[in-house]
């Protein structure tokens, strides 16, 4: 004889594996972020990489939720917060390719709005993400508006380890770099 007990074991752990698109917009109100990091990189016409990232931590004890979420998404990667730190048991889902991105992280938000501050860090990072579709970051003026944008999400930029001004340093050097006149040798045409 079959149950249909809807409080069964099996139907509680059906349940636990579907989760509901406002679930994840309000858990990442809590626990996400959207973030735009630097990376000082001298094979890049600016010298800096631009990197997109969305990330949600969660506690150990708490990582189904992020696989819960990940597989909802059908993007990112889920690893260990802080790897080494043996007083950080977090773990962090993390998307940065910019296609999923473009294609399902923002998207998704724009259709299950976030309802904190973070709604204003997420419309400048899509609008971010959006210029790097369109190879903006690639050019001095680009990479500078970006940098300057990007500071002023997550709380200005309060917990960033370089200063604004040191990234806009880096971009002029390469442009500096890019006007220097070549210098010919005597004798030499």
């Amino acid at each position: 004889m079959t149950s249909d007990n809807v409080l069964s074991a099996d139907n509680q752990q059906e349940r636990q594996q579907t989760i509901h698109p406002w679930y994840i917009s309000g858990f990442v109100d809590g626990e996400g972020s959207f973030h735009i990091a630097f990376c000082k990189d001298k094979n890049m016409k600016t010298n800096l990489k631009v990197i997109p990232e969305f990330h949600i931590s969660q506690n150990d004890h708490s990582v189904r939720v992020l696989e819960n979420i990940q597989n909802y998404l059908h993007c990112g990667h889920i690893k260990e917060n802080h790897h080494g730190r043996k007083n950080d048991q977090t773990f962090v889902y993390v998307v940065r390719n910019r296609i999923d991105l473009s294609e399902k992280i923002i998207p998704f938000f724009q259709k299950y709005h976030l309802r904190t501050q973070k709604a204003k860090d997420f419309e400048k990072f899509a609008k971010i993400v959006q210029k790097m579709n369109t190879g903006y970051h690639t050019s001095i003026v680009g990479a500078k508006e970006i940098i300057n944008l990007a500071y002023t999400m997550n709380d200005n930029g309060k917990h960033r380890i370089i200063s604004q001004n040191k990234l806009i340093r880096i971009v002029e050097s390469s442009e500096t770099i890019r006007e220097a006149p070549v210098k010919i040798r005597p004798g030499k045409i």
